[in-house]
C-alpha cells in the first residue's frame, strides 16, 4: 500500500465527548463535525457519538447531507446561512436546521427549523443586535429553535464577558418570543470556562479531537489522530551531494525515502527528514518501516507556525484512515 496512514482513536474521541458533556451539565451537547470532523471522518465520528451528542454541527449543506446519507438522524445545524434557493431546498429535503443572519437567509429558510446567529463582535456573519427585532419579524414561516453567537477571544476575560453580556440581552429577546429556543455561545473554550458561559447548549469542536483552544490547557483531553509514513526504499547515495531539490552538499551513508509529502497536507516549511519535503515523499536517515509524522497536532503546529486546527484539517484523503478504539 502506497498511502500514508492516519490512525484515528474513536475511543479517545468518545472519552473527550463524555468529559466535555459532563462539564456542560444538563445543557444540550452539540458535537461539531464540520470539515470532515476536523480531518477525523465525520461519518465515523457522528456514528460513534450518536448516543452522546444531542445535535451535530456542520459548516455547509453538503456536510449535513453526507451525515443524513450515512443514516445519522440526530438534529444537524448548518452553521453557514443559506446562500441560495438550492441551499434552502436541500435543507428542507434532508431535515437540516438553518442558520439565519439577515433578511436574505430568513427568506431562504422559510419552513425550516432555524437558529438565529448574533454578531457579538467577531464580525464574520450574524445579525447585529440592533436589527434583531426586525429579523425576527421576518421569521413567521420558520420554526425558531435556537439563538447563538461565537466567542472570538475566549482567552481575554474582558472581551468574552462583553460578548456574553451582549448575547444574553439578545437571547432574552429571542426567548421572550420563542421560550423553547436553545441559547448557545460557547464552543470548547466556553465549555472549559463553565459558569455563565454554559447556557442552554454548547458546541464542542476541537476539544472532541483532544485539544484545548489557544490560551487554554486541559490534561483530560486526549489527541485522537496520529499520522505515519511508510518506507519506500533504503539506499546508500552513490554520488554524494544533498537530498531533494536545490539541496546543499552533505555526505550521507544511508538514506530512506518515505511516502508522504505536501500533497498529503504536511507543511513544506517543516522538514520531516533531510532536505526539502517533496510533493509525494521525504527522505530521512531513519530506516524504520514506518515513522510517525505527528501524534500531537499542537507540537507539529508550533513547528510550522500555525494552529492545531489547520494541521488536523490539512491531512488529505491520500492518507488512509484506520479507525481504532
Amino acid at each position: 500500500m502506497q498511502k500514508s496512514i492516519a490512525k484515528i482513536n474513536l475511543g479517545a474521541i468518545e472519552r473527550n465527548a463524555r468529559y466535555l458533556k459532563k462539564l456542560a451539565g444538563g445543557a444540550q451537547f452539540m458535537a461539531v463535525v464540520k470539515a470532515d470532523a476536523y480531518g477525523h471522518g465525520a461519518i465515523q465520528v457522528a456514528r460513534r457519538l450518536s448516543h452522546i451528542a444531542d445535535c451535530f454541527c456542520v459548516a455547509i449543506v453538503d456536510e449535513g447531507v453526507e451525515l443524513r446519507a450515512a443514516g445519522i438522524s440526530s438534529p444537524v445545524l448548518v452553521l453557514t446561512p443559506p446562500m441560495d434557493r438550492d441551499d434552502g431546498a436541500r435543507m428542507a429535503a434532508y431535515d437540516l436546521t438553518a442558520t439565519v443572519a439577515d433578511a436574505k437567509s430568513a427568506r431562504l429558510s422559510r419552513g425550516l427549523n432555524v437558529h438565529i446567529k448574533i454578531n457579538t463582535g467577531m464580525n464574520r456573519y450574524g445579525c447585529v443586535p440592533m436589527q434583531l427585532k426586525d429579523l425576527m419579524a421576518q421569521l413567521q414561516d420558520c420554526n425558531v429553535c435556537g439563538v447563538y453567537s461565537h466567542i472570538y477571544a475566549p482567552q481575554s476575560q474582558k472581551i468574552r464577558e462583553e460578548q456574553l453580556t451582549v448575547f444574553r440581552a439578545c437571547a432574552k429577546v429571542v426567548k421572550d418570543k420563542y421560550p423553547s429556543a436553545v441559547a448557545h455561545i460557547s464552543a470548547t473554550a466556553g465549555t472549559l470556562l463553565g459558569g455563565d458561559f454554559i447556557m442552554d447548549g454548547v458546541r464542542c469542536g476541537i476539544g472532541l479531537y483532544g485539544y484545548a483552544p489557544q490560551g487554554f490547557k486541559d490534561s483530560n483531553l486526549t489527541p485522537a489522530l496520529s499520522v505515519y509514513a511508510r518506507r519506500v526504499q533504503t539506499f546508500e547515495p552513490p554520488f554524494g551531494g544533498g537530498v531533494g531539490y536545490a539541496a546543499a552538499q552533505k555526505h550521507y551513508n544511508k538514506l530512506s525515502s518515505y511516502r508522504a509529502g505536501y500533497a498529503e497536507g504536511f507543511a513544506r516549511t517543516c522538514p520531516l527528514g533531510e532536505g526539502n519535503l517533496c510533493m509525494d515523499a521525504f527522505v530521512s536517515q531513519d530506516v524504520a518501516d514506518e515513522v510517525c509524522i505527528f501524534s500531537d497536532a499542537e507540537i507539529y503546529a508550533q513547528k510550522t507556525g500555525t494552529i492545531s486546527y489547520e494541521v488536523l484539517c490539512a491531512v488529505t484523503k491520500r492518507s488512509l484512515r484506520i479507525y481504532e478504539g
